[in-house]
């Protein structure tokens, strides 16, 4: 029972308060591998201005007149590829983060929750179940290591949108942007490490491959594509700082190209093309931006960089290393991040 509870009057309704909680939150996911379900979280997705800057009385016609017709069939079949008996990977890998760190927290009084930016569980949804237990402090954790404004700022303009329409808000803190945090490049460089050791070959180049965005965002001020950059230099030195491999070459790239504009370069699609080309033969793919595998590792890597790499340019050997998700050494991050941004409240 919390101090407020007991000092409240006999008479009083009861209150839940007094608690502190922590939100994950990471992208989001359609309900399922259907056709309509996309173009609904397609819809929500696209139609945030951070995510696409175009004016609206220009984009929303192309939006609903022609990508939203498209799109979601093709998008569909993609999900349908990676979907598992728990759902759609990332929703399902989020979960099992979110009960990882609950069962590490719980020590503490800690209530620990997850939310998607698009889709479901909402994050106001989730904001009002966290205060309806009682959770008076909220620690929002956007599952993004490099800070962008159509990542990080957008799941902290939706909560703002929550709190606004609340009389009663709960105390907010963000934790930060970890893409040079040194217990994040540790933890990628130890799960990177161990699992090109069980591959059955040794790779001659492991390609960093984060989510494109366009380049006038660079221009226009996002620290994104450098904290890319960054990332990819210290984990590099971390990889080679353990006296394996130092034959293989990394390269940084980025993958996810959507629409005419001109996006962050080089390409992963146009790099797997050229390291085949100048006679690559055994390559790795990690994607040190995403904490949960989901569509862009599952599919767009794990598959079609497969299928390009081997089938279409003549590649021998080919691997995609999964993210960090719920494996130990990520949740072991993960929990002393957020510990960091929980001192003073438990």
């Amino acid at each position: 029972m919390t101090w407020q509870m007991q000092s409240l009057p006999a008479d009083h309704p009861p209150v839940a308060s007094g608690k502190v909680g922590v939100l994950i939150v990471n992208l989001g996911t359609p309900a399922a591998p259907t056709t309509s379900a996309v173009r609904r979280y397609l819809a929500e997705f696209l139609s945030d201005r951070r995510v696409v800057e175009i004016p609206p009385l220009i984009w929303q016609p192309i939006l609903r007149g022609i990508i939203l017709n498209v799109r979601p069939k093709k998008s569909a079949h993609a999900y349908q590829q990676v979907w598992s008996e728990d759902g759609s990977p990332l929703a399902a890998i989020t979960m099992r983060q979110a009960q990882a760190l609950a069962d590490r927290l719980a020590g503490d009084g800690v209530t620990v929750d997850w939310a998607m930016r698009y889709g479901e569980p909402s994050i106001p949804r989730q904001i009002k179940a966290m205060m309806d237990k009682g959770c008076e402090r909220i620690v929002l954790a956007p599952l993004y290591p490099q800070y962008s404004g159509a990542t990080t700022a957008t799941v902290m303009d939706k909560a703002a949108d929550a709190l606004r329409a609340m009389r009663w808000q709960a105390s907010l803190r963000v934790m930060p942007p970890y893409h040079d945090e040194p217990l994040h490049i540790a933890a990628l460089a130890a799960d990177i490490g161990a699992q090109l050791d069980a591959l059955d070959f040794e790779p001659e180049v492991l390609l960093l491959s984060f989510h494109g965005m366009p380049k006038r965002t660079l221009e226009l001020g996002d620290p994104y594509h450098c904290h890319c950059m960054k990332t990819a230099r210290l984990l590099g030195d971390a990889l080679r700082a353990s006296g394996k491999r130092p034959a293989m070459r990394l390269r940084t790239t980025f993958q996810s190209r959507f629409g005419p504009a001109k996006w962050l370069e080089p390409a992963t699609d146009t790099v797997i093309a050229e390291e085949a080309a100048n006679g690559t033969r055994r390559l790795a793919i990690a994607a040190p931006g995403f904490s949960a595998d989901c569509l862009e590792t599952l599919e767009e890597l794990a598959i079609r960089g497969r299928e390009q790499f081997v089938d279409e340019c003549g590649g021998e050997q080919f691997a995609a290393l999964s993210c960090l998700n719920d494996k130990p050494v990520g949740i072991d991050m993960l929990e002393a991040l957020i510990r960091r941004e929980l001192a003073g409240w438990i």
